[in-house]
């Protein structure tokens, strides 16, 4: 290919790094994974967008698989989400980040919009896309605009969110200890905190599958990754003294720890 081909192409090739979590404990939940990998594949054009896909797969029995196309990565550390998108980040260095659940469908064309709307919007440094399904309900409609602001599973869809990789110089990493709800919040309120402006891109759409991963796991690993993450974020953004904090925390582990010990009893 002659030189000024080159220098052609790679002026106008895109990057994006995609992290995606998964935890494909059966059949079923490994196909969303997959499903999720392959729609992503088709939904750019290679020569134009260049996706760097890390799967970080929570299911270490599959350990020495890899998704289509993909650098699926079996973390050795407990799972948490924001700890697992860390990994993500700190093995990619495009200029884009995309963070995501696995339970997603990408459209024809999503990135493609996400990156004319940085490229015609200065001012943004993070965004979000539209689900066809969720976001419709909300009373939004597909290729309305931009709609700037904060409010979880409005703006910001927690389920999926692209920023610029230069915001991280100022923001730090993310916070690891949220390890599952409440990481968007965290992640909005950050973003807030340093007048980094997000937006709702209508243009880009992906929609989500509504947490099939979650349910998929045991009552009480669900309550571990969802109601202890409140304790924490009150006293990071709400103001709720440390000690209390820990107490909150003390207490909901030991009512845990009951419940267990009673369905271990009912069952002996």
């Amino acid at each position: 290919m002659p030189a000024d081909s080159l220098s052609i192409e790679y002026r106008y090739m895109r990057e994006m790094d995609i992290i995606m979590l998964s935890y494909a404990a059966n059949p079923d939940l490994k196909n969303i994974t997959e499903q999720a990998v392959a729609s992503l594949h088709a939904s750019e054009d290679a020569e134009k967008i260049r996706f760097n896909i890390v799967v970080l797969e929570s299911a270490r029995d599959m350990e020495g698989f890899r998704y289509n196309g993909t650098t699926t990565i079996y973390p050795k550390t407990p799972f948490g989400y924001h700890r697992y998108m860390n990994i993500g980040i700190e093995n990619t260095q495009s200029p884009f980040v995309c963070i995501c659940n696995n339970d997603l469908y990408f459209h024809k064309g999503w990135a493609s919009a996400m990156l004319d709307a940085f490229d015609k919007n200065p001012d943004l440094a993070s965004v979000s896309p539209f689900c066809s399904v969720h976001h419709t309900r909300e009373g939004y409609l597909p290729d309305s605009g931009l709609f700037y602001g904060y409010t979880i599973r409005q703006e910001v869809a927690g389920w999926c969110l692209v920023f610029k990789r230069e915001i991280l110089k100022t923001t730090g990493r993310l916070d690891p200890n949220f390890k599952f709800w409440f990481a968007d919040n965290d992640y909005a309120n950050t973003l807030q905190k340093h007048g980094f402006r997000h937006a709702l891109v209508t243009s880009s759409i992906v929609d989500h599958l509504e947490s099939r991963t979650l349910r998929s796991r045991s009552e009480e690993e669900q309550l571990k990754l969802t109601s202890g993450e409140r304790f924490y974020f009150e006293y990071k953004w709400e103001g709720r003294g440390y000690f209390s904090y820990l107490n909150r925390l003390r207490k909901f582990r030991m009512n845990l720890w009951k419940e267990r010990f009673k369905s271990q009893k009912a069952t002996r």
